[in-house]
């Protein structure tokens, strides 16, 4: 699975994801620093990426869009340094890799990872 890490994330996480085997790439290097999230959304969709991303706003869109993709992966910690984040990171992908494939939100805090099925429907 491709996953894009976006900006409010450090570059090293995805040369560290790379390294770790994930095809992972930062949205610095694939458009503008200041990109309004529907553009990243779209590009998700388009390559059938992965947003790995520490902003709840993905989400918030993903619910109100009523849409099964792009999948979004949604990091709930206060420690954002590389080697905190890839183990675990790692780890959740695999668990919820087919969930992904297909369309989810997953939140990925120290303790545990949730995930929902897209598309979120109101409850």
């Amino acid at each position: 699975m491709n996953l894009i890490v976006d900006m409010n994330l450090p570059p090293r996480l995805a040369s560290s994801l790379r390294g770790a085997g994930h095809v992972a790439v930062h949205w610095s290097e694939l458009g503008a620093a200041d990109a309004v999230d529907s553009e990243i959304l779209t590009y998700a969709v388009r390559t059938r990426s992965v947003i790995l991303t520490h902003d709840l706003d993905f989400g918030s869109i993903l619910a109100a869009s009523g849409e099964s993709v792009p999948s979004v992966v949604i990091l709930r910690s206060d420690n954002l340094a590389v080697e905190a984040l890839v183990d675990t990171i790692a780890a959740a992908l695999a668990q919820f890799e087919a969930d992904l494939e297909i369309g989810a939100l997953l939140v990925v805090d120290a303790s545990r990872t949730r995930a929902r099925l897209l598309p979120i429907k109101p409850q």
